[in-house]
């Protein structure tokens, strides 16, 4: 990145000045060494972001960015509807809400050495992971949208959980405003068979023990002790948010132009929110939403039973789960003046801070467990949103550590096996059904989790609750 075409604004923020059609400026959270290595096309990006209609304040850019679709990855752009502000398929990601929930065990990390492989080889059983990976669930047509209509709330109603899981999932565990007539029946058709699976690239399910404690009120709060097991999922909508993206990007090109937008990049797709395409695409994005949200409560249902072979009896109480590629309508306050905006997070987390209404009574002092995902074989973190007045980036943080390079280069730089025999060198046993997956995923192709969460802590976007260690992987 150069960083000529950028101002710093303090240690940890950059501002790219407007220019050309530009209608705000772009601003990132990073240090100096995560900027300069960052790839040139994600302030290319960032400014074609901030050209869009009706943007409000900046477009942003987590410590994670990368090169994505249209919008980078890592990042925030917030549209206000009666200022002809849009909804970009781009700015969502094809992943829609995907995301990441951490569950309590109740074990320590000594409760878990002796039994490991079982352990790795029970999820992995129990588990169905990678490409094309199918579940045990098919659902009929009425079954469908009532998932998609339900979320969580729908899987906990079919036996997968308990209704205490709900509480500390984002939206009660099921997004309002899903529209299943919006999905067309192509996208219905490839999540048919798909509920209860992780995927594949970096989705995983990855069993953990907390290492190290940074803030002890938020970590009390969370329930979190040195030496804790979690068990932590990551995944999203499959085929169906991938459908979608595709269906409405190809109508949204189309429309843009006669919209009277002008696209400096046909990936930047986009409907004006108060158009009947840009409502459509609302539905189906909502609906995909509560795809990802049932599906990972099955997986979550799935994980317990693989933990209750090896220890009978075992509560797995849910920390918390929150996505990573969405538009949510949203209150915040811009200049002074509350407005009511969709804020597009693409690979970048909701962080709300202490005291917002929307968080669970007992986080609520504390602020929102923010879940990050490290690289297969290296650290996860638990953060706390930090709140503010005004909010940095529409209360949003990273999401993870950001490719640092793609995936043709880490096939090019390693091997499967010699990966999975590392990692165990190590402590970490890996399961997959896809050595080509392990080597695209190799740790060394990510950047330093432990740098971007200092980032995003030091730019004021979330504080450093506890350091995660991965003990086993299960990773499509």
């Amino acid at each position: 990145m150069n960083l000529n075409q950028f101002r710093q604004r303090a240690p940890f923020e950059w501002e790219m000045p407007q220019h050309g059609a530009m209608r705000v400026p772009g601003v990132i959270f990073a240090s100096r060494e995560l900027l300069e290595a960052m790839d040139a096309k994600v302030g290319e990006q960032l400014a074609n972001v901030a050209a869009l209609p009706g943007i409000v304040d900046a477009a942003y850019a987590m410590p994670d960015a990368h090169w994505g679709y249209g919008f980078p990855i890592g990042g925030v752009a917030a549209f206000d509807p009666d200022a002809g502000g849009v909804v970009s398929a781009g700015g969502v990601g094809f992943d829609i809400s995907c995301g990441v929930r951490s569950l309590h065990t109740g074990l320590q990390e000594t409760d878990i050495e002796a039994v490991k492989e079982r352990l790795a080889d029970v999820l992995f059983r129990r588990i169905p992971a990678g490409l094309g990976s199918t579940g045990a669930l098919r659902l009929t047509g009425a079954e469908m949208g009532a998932m998609l209509r339900g979320g969580a709330k729908w899987a906990v109603e079919q036996g997968f959980g308990s209704l205490e899981d709900l509480a500390r999932i984002e939206e009660g565990g099921c997004m309002a405003g899903a529209v299943p007539a919006e999905v067309s029946a192509e996208a219905k058709h490839r999540q048919r068979d798909e509920m209860g699976t992780l995927g594949s690239g970096n989705h995983y399910l990855e069993v953990q023990v907390v290492d190290e404690l940074f803030d002890l009120k938020a970590a009390q709060a969370y329930g979190l002790a040195v030496g804790d097991v979690l068990a932590t999922i990551h995944c999203g909508s499959r085929g169906m948010g991938h459908q979608i993206g595709t269906d409405f990007l190809r109508e949204m090109v189309i429309a843009a132009p006669r919209a009277g937008i002008a696209l400096a990049d046909r990936e930047l797709a986009c409907a004006p929110l108060k158009s009947d395409l840009g409502q459509s695409y609302l539905g189906a994005m909502r609906a995909a939403i509560n795809c990802a949200l049932a599906n990972r409560q099955i997986l979550t249902h799935l994980a317990r039973q693989a933990f209750a072979e090896l220890f009978p009896g075992i509560q797995m109480p849910l920390l918390y789960d929150v996505s990573h590629n969405t538009c949510k309508e949203e209150s915040h306050i811009v200049n002074g003046e509350r407005r009511r905006l969709f804020v597009h997070r693409k690979g970048a987390t909701r962080a709300f801070g202490p005291g917002h209404h929307e968080l669970p009574a007992e986080y609520r002092a504390v602020g929102q467990p923010v879940l990050i995902g490290g690289s297969m074989g290296t650290s996860s973190w638990i953060l706390a949103g930090s709140g503010g007045n005004p909010e940095h980036a529409f209360a949003s943080a990273c999401h993870g550590a950001g490719r640092a390079m793609s995936r043709h280069e880490a096939l090019r730089r390693w091997q499967g096996r010699g990966v999975v025999d590392e990692l165990a060198r190590r402590g970490i046993l890996i399961r997959s059904p896809s050595l080509r997956g392990v080597a695209e995923e190799a740790p060394l192709a990510y950047k330093d989790v432990g740098a971007v969460v200092e980032a995003a802590e030091r730019a004021g976007l979330a504080r450093r609750v506890a350091r995660l260690r991965p003990l086993v992987c299960v990773k499509g």
